[in-house]
């Protein structure tokens, strides 16, 4: 196992990138390190604006389906991971922008819809394969972000929007080209670290109380079905069919044919 992501502070401003190759995953050990992290920063006094972003092909694809599938038993922990670095960008008092490219997918999501601000580059595309795997999740964030029709749309079929949709249902503040997405996200954190602190932590937890229900209430009850999910037969088939890259057979799963 090595580093699946690094951070950096400067001028009170904390870089958290994700980079872990080949498609910026993270796995049981990885989502609990990254929300360590975050607390760490948000705890720093050096801090003022987290940015996060990453390196590779896309932002975040989520979860390491190939660890579940070897080991099945970790799911409770990787829910728990999930669930704490959500918690940590959302509930942390400083504010959190993200700087996305690519594919944002799942955990991906849940990272962007608990951050105070996105930015995307034009190649971003955000989408929740849960279904398509065997699980779910990150609705309650996807809802943060975009209108209750459109989640679900998103959720049923599977089918990711582009950044320009996301842009035009104002989940992302900018579209900048990737070149200049970490100087757009840098731009906007310089000018709140301007601010005074006291006054920032104040105003972002008066947002979060004035929110429209709980988050993280609602991401735990999405999480317990999570669980329930991963004790079907066409769970285990989608994450199979996954893995192997073929398309699932839920027929298969009713005749009880073996693997």
């Amino acid at each position: 196992m090595g580093r699946q992501f690094w951070s950096r502070v400067e001028d009170g401003i904390a870089e958290l990138v994700i980079e872990n190759p080949p498609v910026n995953a993270l796995d049981s050990v990885g989502w609990r390190a990254f929300a360590e992290a975050v607390d760490a920063l948000q705890a720093d006094a050096a801090v003022r604006v987290i940015v996060i972003r990453a390196e590779g092909r896309g932002f975040c694809a989520g979860v390491d389906i190939k660890e579940l599938q070897r080991h099945p038993e970790r799911i409770g922990e990787v829910n728990a991971g999930n669930w704490e670095t959500f918690r940590a960008i959302h509930r942390g008092l400083k504010p959190v922008i993200v700087a996305a490219h690519g594919y944002i997918l799942g955990g991906g999501i849940g990272i962007c819809g608990s951050a105070d601000i996105i930015l995307c580059s034009p190649d971003a595309s955000f989408g929740v394969p849960e279904v398509d795997r065997g699980a779910l999740g990150a609705g309650a964030h996807l809802q943060r972000m975009f209108p209750v029709q459109k989640v679900r749309r998103m959720y049923f079929t599977g089918e990711p929007i582009d950044a320009a949709e996301a842009h035009r249902l104002g989940a992302v503040e900018r579209i900048v080209p990737r070149e200049e997405l970490r100087a757009a996200a840098f731009e906007i954190a310089a000018r709140i670290a301007t601010k005074s602190t006291v006054m920032i932590r104040l105003a972002k937890e008066a947002l979060n109380g004035v929110e429209d229900g709980d988050l993280e209430h609602k991401y735990r009850w999405e999480q317990g079905f999570t669980a329930q999910a991963y004790l079907s037969a066409e769970s285990q088939e989608a994450r199979d069919a996954f893995v192997d890259r073929r398309e699932a057979d839920f027929e298969r799963t009713k005749r009880g044919e073996p693997d």
